[in-house]
């Protein structure tokens, strides 16, 4: 799965830790998202996009490999 979340958070001007804050997360889950190595539940996502005012959509998508078995 493709994100941009690091470029939205730092459009918005939130650090990682400021952003961590916000979602009730530690700063690594926000290290690990933006690096693709977590995706995070549906519930964080979802807060993620409101705090970005963006939708899910634009902050994750799915590639050609995610739909591979």
């Amino acid at each position: 799965m493709k994100n941009n979340l690091k470029k939205y958070r730092k459009d918005k001007g939130f650090t990682q830790e400021g952003f961590a804050e916000l979602l009730g997360v530690s700063r690594q889950t926000v290290i690990s998202v933006e690096s693709g190595r977590y995706v995070p539940s549906t519930v964080l996502s979802l807060k993620m996009a409101e705090f970005l005012n963006q939708k899910v959509e634009d902050l994750f998508e799915l590639e050609s490999s995610d739909f591979e078995k």
